[in-house]
């Protein structure tokens, strides 16, 4: 898989292991294992929000 910069765009997505559920993007974060798979789904919404959160405060002067 291609690998982008923590600075670049994000993309998640769910992949399940056994009876898990993970989050994934495409920067490189990993969210903690979840038997729920909406509970793995929040955890990747939330991701972007805090990634979006931050990119727009590094980019304001």
């Amino acid at each position: 898989m291609h690998e982008q910069s923590a600075t670049g765009p994000h993309h998640t997505t769910t992949t399940e292991r056994g009876s898990f559920a993970l989050a994934r993007c495409t920067c490189g974060w990993t969210g903690p294992a979840r038997r729920s798979r909406d509970r793995a789904r929040a955890d990747a919404d939330a991701h972007l929000t805090t990634a979006d959160t931050a990119e727009t405060r590094a980019s304001q002067p």
